[in-house]
């Protein structure tokens, strides 16, 4: 049988669990990987930077080892194009062979609001925690303002998660360092239900968190800009000394050099076995990719972990000669935690839990931090 050979563009969550289910099933399969650096960085983890359980650096995981013991070539470089029905990929390396191809490279944050380089987008990466780390130390009172917005053309392709616990994170940090009373913390969406997709019991609880801990709320009116020292929104606007701000998500630039069909907001269109609307042996998984799904399909690593899955299988599936049939299950998962405690979201299509915040959760995510890693060290 021919050695089949699979692109797989990313270094995320997505793309190193198709990594693990490829060399698990196809032990032959000649895989490269394309990526601007072999390394992994674990976003959850940013929340924790702000405040010292982690410094930011040992969230990035070199995979150089991991790559070499599952025989993955990395190319170090970045997609700009794809031609050939999906068999070549262009990179800024030069032009790739495939005989499959698994599109990981998550998403991009939108950033047209006016002022919007004023506020630091948490989840960009190591940088941008380290800046707010050091931007909190430097302060000694003001107005830390937090929120987030979706992305008008595809309302599930947003991130506001994390800005629920770097608000209490901040509020709990603050706390312990006896500041907090020199500190007005504000939270902002033009959302009038935040965290909706958490279900409609997490948003009552997170509502009324927010309450407890005197953080002032600023709902259901359109962002209009940032400045240096405030936030407008259509019905008002606020001070503003620290602006954290997750902007709505869209495809990555590198789409736009190719043919391949974009829902309304900019992702790859699939469908439930993830495969990228006629295209033949070309997959997308996690952020980069817009799926059939209730509206409350998160964008998470444990979903893109999911999709991975059901990319790599229906892939091999094709190479095989069958009809894809895999699908993922749709569920969100999350710990929403405040440095010291949190609160469990668990949701399907059957159900919604949500658990009140407790320590115990707190050191459940901790722990999964861990064994998540340990996979790749």
């Amino acid at each position: 049988m021919q050695q089949q050979r699979i692109t797989i563009v990313g270094s995320g969550f997505a793309a190193l669990t198709a990594v693990i289910e490829l060399r698990q099933r196809a032990p032959n399969a000649a895989i490269t990987l394309v990526s601007r650096r072999p390394e992994f960085v674990y976003y959850p983890g940013l929340i924790w930077v702000p405040c010292g359980l982690r410094t930011g650096d040992d969230l990035v995981i070199d995979l150089r080892r991991f790559f070499e013991r599952m025989r993955v070539q990395h190319v170090a470089a970045e997609a700009t194009g794809l031609q050939s029905g999906g068999r070549l990929l262009e990179t800024t390396a030069g032009t790739i062979d495939n005989d499959g191809l698994i599109i990981a490279s998550g998403g991009r944050f939108i950033k047209k609001l006016p002022g919007i380089e004023h506020a630091i987008v948490p989840c960009e990466g190591v940088e941008a925690a380290k800046a707010i780390r050091d931007h909190v130390r430097a302060m000694s009172g003001g107005h830390i303002a937090m929120g987030f917005a979706g992305n008008p053309n595809e309302p599930s392709s947003m991130r506001g998660g994390p800005i629920f616990e770097f608000l209490f994170g901040m509020d709990n940090q603050l706390k312990r360092e006896g500041r907090r009373e020199q500190f007005t913390l504000h939270f902002f969406t033009p959302a009038e239900r935040p965290g909706n997709r958490l279900g409609p019991k997490a948003v009552d609880g997170l509502l009324a968190e927010m309450r407890r801990r005197t953080i002032q709320t600023h709902l259901g009116h359109k962002l209009k800009s940032f400045s240096s020292t405030q936030v407008i929104t259509e019905a008002e606007s606020f001070d503003a000394d620290l602006i954290l701000f997750m902007p709505g998500m869209t495809g990555n630039a590198w789409f736009d050099n190719t043919t391949l069909p974009r829902s309304s907001g900019g992702l790859l269109q699939a469908d439930a076995q993830c495969r990228v609307s006629g295209f033949e042996r070309v997959y997308v998984a996690g952020d980069s990719g817009s799926f059939p799904g209730p509206d409350w399909m998160p964008k998470q690593g444990h979903m893109a972990d999911l999709q991975a899955r059901a990319a790599t299988r229906n892939l091999l599936a094709e190479f095989a000669g069958h009809t894809p049939k895999e699908t993922f299950r749709v569920e969100l998962i999350c710990i929403v935690d405040t440095n010291d405690s949190g609160m469990l979201v668990a949701r399907n299509e059957k159900f919604n839990l949500v658990l009140p915040s407790l320590r115990l959760f707190h050191w459940l995510k901790r722990f999964f931090e861990w064994l998540y890693l340990r996979r790749y060290r």
